[in-house]
C-alpha cells in the first residue's frame, strides 16, 4: 500500500552508476543517438534507448532498491528508463505528474532522474513544495485503492499542459530547492511533487528518467 508521504518524498542514490558503467553508458548512447539521428522537437521530449542501455540501468536499479526503499518502501519495479538531451537555452519549466487511476495497479510512486552529464552552467534540477490547497483535487484513496485510505490527489499538470493550467500553476506560492548531486548520484522524487530543469546557460545536460512503481510492469 502506496503512503502519500512517498508520492511528496525526495531522495538520493550516491554512486547510483560507476565511472566504468557511465563510460559504458554513454558510449553506447553516442551510438544509439547517432544510429536513430533523433533531436528534440522540445526540451522535455526524451527517447527510450533500447537493449543494452535499459540492462545497464536496470542492474543499478535493483542494486539501489534496498537504498530507495527506506524513503519509498512501495517501490517495487520501474518502466523503461527515457534519455532527455538539453543544450543552450533549454528548460523544462514547473510541472507536476500526479498519479493515474488510484485504483489501477501498477501504480507510478516516484520518479529517479540520473544525470548522465551536468551542464557547465545552469541546468539544475529542482522540486517546488507548498503548502497550498491549489495544488490538490477533491480526490481521496478509498478501500479498494492501491493507496492507502484517505490519501489525497494532487492535479496533473504536465510540462505540455495549456496555458491556463500553466498560469494556476505560476500563481501557486512555493518554496523551490534546487539539487547539486555529485556525479553518479541518482535523485528520487515524489510523483506528487512540482519539479523542473532550469535554463541550461552553457554546455549539455544528459538525463535518463523512469517512473517506481508499486508493482512489476506487466
Amino acid at each position: 500500500m502506496i503512503h502519500m508521504t512517498e508520492t511528496l518524498a525526495v531522495h538520493t542514490v550516491e554512486a547510483f552508476l560507476d565511472r566504468e558503467e557511465i563510460s559504458q553508458l554513454t558510449k553506447l548512447l553516442d551510438g544509439h543517438l547517432t544510429t536513430a539521428r533523433w533531436t528534440p522537437a522540445r526540451p522535455s521530449d526524451g527517447i527510450t534507448p533500447p537493449g543494452e542501455i535499459q540492462e545497464i540501468l536496470a542492474t543499478a536499479l535493483q542494486r539501489a532498491l534496498p537504498a530507495i526503499r527506506r524513503t519509498f518502501p512501495s517501490a517495487a519495479g520501474a518502466t523503461p528508463w527515457d534519455y532527455h538531451d538539453l543544450g543552450p537555452g533549454d528548460r523544462i519549466d514547473p510541472h507536476l505528474h500526479g498519479v493515474g487511476d488510484p485504483d489501477e495497479r501498477p501504480q507510478r510512486v516516484a520518479r529517479v532522474a540520473f544525470h548522465l552529464q551536468e551542464a557547465d552552467l545552469g541546468g539544475e534540477f529542482y522540486v517546488d513544495t507548498s503548502s497550498s490547497d491549489a495544488l490538490w483535487t477533491g480526490r481521496t484513496a478509498g478501500e479498494r485503492s492501491a493507496f492507502a485510505p484517505g490519501t489525497r490527489f494532487a492535479h496533473e499538470i504536465s510540462h505540455h499542459a495549456g496555458p491556463e493550467a500553466l498560469a494556476a500553476l505560476r500563481g501557486v506560492p512555493r518554496t523551490r530547492w534546487t539539487s547539486a548531486p555529485s556525479a553518479g548520484t541518482a535523485i528520487v522524487y515524489g510523483a506528487q511533487l512540482v519539479h523542473g530543469v532550469g535554463t541550461v546557460r552553457e554546455g549539455r545536460l544528459r538525463k535518463l528518467i523512469t517512473n517506481l512503481l508499486d508493482q512489476p510492469p506487466r
